[in-house]
C-alpha cells in the first residue's frame, strides 16, 4: 500500500557490503584462486570481514560448504591489492539474497522511502567506487541510486543525515548508530545465533537473519493495522527498540 501523501515518509540507509552485495563470497574465491596451491596453506574458516581500506589487513568471511584458507598478513594484503588492481571490481559482485535489491526499489517506491546507500569500499581500477556502486544498483533493479561513500563514524552520518533505520552487518557500525543517533540499528547477522554478540540488544540493536526479514519488519510497521499512530511510535514497536 502507498504511504499517503503528506505522511512522514522512512528515511533509510543500507549499508552495500555483507547486506546487499556479496564481497565476501568474491574475496574467498579469489583468495582460494591464489592460495590454494601454495603448500604453507591450511584448509580453515575464514574469520569475519571488516570493511577497512588496505592497506590493513582484511580477512576473509567464511562460506560454509567450501574449502577455506587461514591467510597470513601478507597474503591478506596481497588479496587485497588484486581486488584494486582489478578493474571495476565492485560492478561484478552477486547480491548476497537473490532479487533483494528489486525488493528494496520496488517497496521504497510503493512506500515512498528515502534511500541511500553507504559504503566504505577502497578504490579499484576502472570507475570511481561511486559509480560502480550506483552501476551495480542499477543493474540490479535499483534505477536511481543515492551512494554515499563513507569515512568515519556510521553514527555520525546517520545523525547528520536524520535517518530513521540503518541496516549494517557489522555489529560495531550497528553500535555506532545506536550510540550517536537516534536511528534505528539493524544489524543483519547472517552467523549461527549462538555467535550474536550479547551487547547487541543491550545496545537496542535489531537482529535480523536477512535483509529480507528486515524489509518485513519495516513493512510491518508501516502497515495500517499497526497498534500505535505515528511513524517513529510504530517503528519502536516493530523493532522493540527505544522511543527518539
Amino acid at each position: 500500500m502507498t504511504t499517503a501523501l503528506g505522511a512522514a515518509s522512512l528515511r533509510i540507509a543500507f549499508d552495500m557490503d555483507g547486506v546487499l552485495a556479496d564481497m565476501h563470497a568474491s574475496l574467498a574465491v579469489a583468495a582460494e584462486r591464489m592460495f590454494t596451491e601454495h603448500e604453507t596453506s591450511t584448509v580453515h574458516a575464514l574469520e569475519t570481514a571488516i570493511e577497512q581500506e588496505p592497506p590493513a589487513p582484511l580477512p576473509v568471511r567464511r562460506l560454509p560448504g567450501s574449502p577455506h584458507l587461514t591467510l597470513t598478513a601478507q597474503q591478506t594484503d596481497m588479496l587485497w591489492e588484486r581486488v584494486v588492481g582489478t578493474r571495476n571490481f565492485w560492478e561484478g559482485l552477486a547480491e548476497t539474497e537473490p532479487g533483494i535489491v528489486g525488493r528494496v526499489a520496488r517497496i521504497a517506491g510503493d512506500r515512498r522511502w528515502e534511500v541511500i546507500f553507504l559504503t566504505q569500499r577502497p578504490p579499484s581500477l576502472g570507475s570511481t567506487v561511486q559509480q560502480q556502486t550506483q552501476a551495480w544498483l542499477r543493474r540490479h533493479g535499483y534505477e536511481m541510486p543515492s551512494v554515499y561513500t563513507t569515512r568515519g563514524s556510521r553514527g555520525a552520518i546517520a545523525a547528520a543525515l536524520n535517518l530513521d533505520v540503518v541496516v549494517d552487518d557489522r555489529f560495531e557500525g550497528c553500535v555506532n548508530v545506536a550510540d550517536e543517533s537516534d536511528a534505528r540499528a539493524v544489524l543483519v547477522w547472517r552467523e549461527p545465533d549462538e555467535r550474536v554478540p550479547d551487547r547487541a540488544r543491550r545496545n537496542g540493536i535489531t537482529v535480523v537473519r536477512s535483509v529480507g526479514e528486515c524489509l518485513d519488519l519495516l513493512e510491518r510497521a508501516e502497515s495500517p493495522g499497526a497498534s500505535e499512530p505515528g511513524l517513529l511510535n510504530r517503528l519502536r514497536n516493530a523493532f522493540r527498540l527505544k522511543r527518539r
